[in-house]
């Protein structure tokens, strides 16, 4: 079963774009290749073919290798809602909530299905890309662990350490981590790469050698920062980043547990829009057009959160100015009147004023929403899906803000308060022109394609700076 897997001296350090890259790559060279990533934690998850869940990330991935995401490419997915705990999917269904101190007594089972969809996986491709979690080097973690070498060894997949030289210390990082890991966890590493050097590579060539003398790895490359990456959705909160358009002032309040951030990366890459992701403790600017509020793994704790950054004083003077609002899903929900959990299926049960800009109510429910939707907004078609616990309804609600095809979301009289339930509808270049065209600005289209052209890019830059005829050969082909 040709695979290999890339870990990571920590987390950030791209393994994503690693594998988004490789599994292009192999495509490119005529493979059937699939990514997998055996456990994920991230509230930025995707609906599958199959009607599963899974990290972001991976679905990019599959894009990559031409497929559709599935649930078997990420069969564990952690979705933090406090800073403990997390909900527990396993291969696209949710199955538990669970403190961090309690998630050993899941391993057993969580490690059944990770190798369970990896067989599948492995059976139906040519090669697997595997990318890891975190580091094999947080050893005390080790007894638990299924994201590293806890699969690795379970599953006799060869691993690629990967190092980031951006963040500084990368001959530590290499050859820290054998040197802490288990001697059988290390022999399961066949090399490493160095990822992210700005400048003259020539000027690591000493530090390369280095690294190789003290381990005995074999080196398969340096990779030079790739400007482009901002261009690809991106799965971490850390990665949240303005834009650099002028024009329409668009603001994304960035929430405690915030959820499917990447839908906004459309408008970013629009040279007519100015987008600013406001962190906490700044209060919303009074030049913002519109005020964006997304997903949210708990809809009820970052309405908390939002009043204590007094974040609803600043939406009711910026209404009161003739902004405009857009709650996507779990910011929908704190549009309305009121939120009512009366079994807690969203935290502490109970019911919680919303915010009062439309007059709409939504009841918490256990079943989740796990849908790919097409219909029409704004006299657009629209494509997107649908991630949420939670039914809203009220008169508000007479006004939809689209059909897929029953109505979806909430319209304010004035039009100028909008709620959805549907995330990813600002890829669809017809809707997305729309929408900014209601608020005077004109759009560039081409975003789907343009993602394309980037991973296209991203191989091309791993082929001309790795050895990737190494790395699959030391996958098995």
């Amino acid at each position: 079963m040709p695979a290999l897997m890339i870990q990571g001296t920590g987390s950030n350090v791209g393994k994503s774009l690693l594998v988004a890259g490789l599994c292009r790559a192999a495509r490119n060279r005529g493979l059937s290749v699939a990514p997998f990533k055996p456990q994920n934690m991230s509230n930025n998850a995707a609906v599958t073919a199959d009607g599963g869940e899974i990290g972001r990330a991976q679905a990019l991935q599959a894009r990559a290798c031409g497929l559709e995401p599935l649930a078997d490419m990420n069969p564990v997915l952690l979705k933090p809602e406090t800073d403990t705990g997390a909900q527990v999917i396993l291969q696209g269904r949710a199955i538990a909530r669970a403190e961090a101190r309690d998630y050993a007594t899941l391993r057993p089972r969580l490690l059944a299905g990770v190798l369970d969809s990896f067989a599948r996986l492995s059976a139906a491709h040519d090669l697997v890309i595997v990318e890891g979690a975190g580091s094999p080097a947080e050893v005390n973690l080790r007894p638990r662990d299924i994201a590293n070498m806890g699969f690795a060894r379970a599953a006799g997949v060869p691993v690629v350490l990967a190092g980031d030289i951006d963040r500084g210390g990368v001959i530590a990082q290499i050859v820290g981590t054998q040197a802490v890991i288990d001697p059988a966890d290390a022999a399961m590493i066949r090399g490493f790469l160095v990822n992210k050097f700005r400048g003259d590579l020539r000027l690591f060539d000493d530090g390369y050698r280095m690294i190789e003398g003290a381990t005995g790895w074999r080196g398969f490359g340096v990779l030079p920062w790739f400007a482009d990456a901002h261009r690809l959705p991106s799965e971490d909160a850390v990665d949240l980043r303005a834009s650099a358009g002028q024009g329409l002032h668009v603001v994304c309040l960035c929430l405690s547990r915030i959820a499917n951030f990447d839908d906004l990366d459309p408008l970013a890459a629009e040279p007519g829009v100015r987008l600013t992701m406001l962190g906490p403790g700044r209060a919303i600017p009074g030049d913002a057009d519109v005020v964006v509020i997304p997903g949210t793994k708990s809809t009820l704790g970052d309405l908390a959160f939002l009043r204590a950054q007094g974040w609803d004083i600043d939406l009711a003077a910026h209404v009161r100015r003739g902004g405009h609002v857009l709650g996507l899903c779990g910011g929908f929900q704190m549009l309305g009147r009121v939120v009512r959990d009366p079994l807690g299926h969203d935290g502490r049960a109970g019911e919680v004023a919303g915010l009062g800009l439309l007059d709409v109510e939504t009841v918490m429910a256990p079943d989740k929403r796990l849908e790919r939707v097409t219909g029409t907004a704004l006299g657009q078609t629209v494509t997107g899906y649908e991630i949420h616990m939670g039914r809203t309804t009220g008169p508000d609600c007479a006004r939809p803000f689209a059909h897929v095809p029953g109505p979806d979301g909430a319209v304010s009289r004035d039009g100028r308060i909008m709620g959805t339930y549907l995330h990813g509808l600002f890829s669809d270049d017809g809707f997305r022109a729309a929408w900014l065209a209601r608020l005077g600005v004109a759009s560039q289209p081409g975003y789907e394609a343009g993602v394309d052209r980037v991973l296209d890019d991203l191989a091309d830059h791993l082929e001309a700076h790795l050895d990737v005829a190494g790395l699959l050969s030391v996958a098995g082909l």
